[in-house]
């Protein structure tokens, strides 16, 4: 999952403007035309973190005519007061670009080290459950975060809007029902799936019925969904469809969704409320 890099760079350069603006006021008037430094990117995370945006970061560096140097790839578990990476170049350009670099470094791992910790908590559990992503992220920064999600371990869920056809509550008050939503929807391309979010398990098994490939239990407590996965199973229809568990679920109570066995757990979590680990950057030393 990765963009071309010309695509890539425009983004990365529209975050350096956002940012920069017209300058740097504080390093124009502190920092001599032309020193030189070397700056250490620095895990300041208590119990590590698992790296995410390595490869944006690197190249956020090189458009600034930066060089970077480290082992450490996306992917990698990386601990408390490990250097993550360095760099060097002219000094202005480094603490010019250090917000923005750290910014997306620090989200990214976040998402990344979150989606792998509640994975690893449901492995223990000997399931096959996996946890996704949701649509839930800010503007501007949808393939950042779902590239750190899959980092992670997780799945993306859709993209876009034409990745699946998803059918909520709103598009079935708005045509009249659920079966007709599903026919309409099969008029789409062979190649789109087609899920339902459905308010109750009658509805669940209707869906299924009608030809759903995935059903998503919106809002469903964990009995619920023992219900609706208990009567899939007495109907002979739990394994012609996806199941997908989405909304109320939380660090804290994923396990007991999790011990049901749903293929999919969605977590909005993940990404619009992730909290950005804990990373630094320290210049260690100037050449003038």
């Amino acid at each position: 999952m990765d963009l071309p890099e010309a695509i890539l760079k425009e983004r990365l350069i529209n975050f350096l403007k956002e940012d920069i603006g017209l300058g740097d006021i504080t390093t124009d008037i502190l920092i001599p035309k032309g020193s030189k430094a070397k700056g250490r990117i620095i895990a300041k995370e208590k119990g590590g973190l698992l790296l995410a945006g390595i490869s944006e970061v690197k190249l956020l560096f090189s458009i600034l005519d930066l060089e970077t140097k480290g082992n450490f790839k996306d992917g990698e578990w990386v601990n408390f007061g490990d250097t993550i990476l360095t760099v060097y170049g002219d000094a202005g350009l480094i603490l010019m670009s250090e917000r923005t670099a750290l910014n997306l470094l620090m989200r990214m791992c976040g998402i990344a080290t979150l989606t792998r910790n509640l994975s690893e908590k449901i492995k223990k559990l000997g399931v096959k459950t996996k946890i996704s992503a949701t649509r839930k992220v800010a503007p501007g920064l949808l393939y950042f975060d779902k590239k750190a999600v899959k980092i992670g371990g997780g799945d993306t869920h859709r993209m876009h809007l034409e990745d699946a056809i998803l059918i909520k509550d709103n598009h079935i008050a708005l045509v009249g029902g659920l079966e007709n939503a599903i026919n309409l929807a099969k008029r789409a391309s062979f190649t789109k799936k087609i899920e339902i979010e459905v308010r109750d398990k009658e509805q669940a098994v209707e869906a299924t019925l009608l030809g759903a490939d995935i059903i998503m239990l919106d809002n469903f407590s964990p009995q619920e969904v023992e219900e609706t996965l208990k009567i899939l199973r007495e109907k002979g229809l739990r394994e012609k469809v996806i199941i997908e568990v989405s909304g109320g679920v939380t660090e804290e109570n994923l396990l007991d969704y999790a011990r049901l066995e749903p293929d999919i757990i969605s977590l909005g979590q993940l990404t619009h409320s992730v909290r950005a680990v804990d990373i630094s950057l320290q210049v260690e030393s100037f050449i003038f």
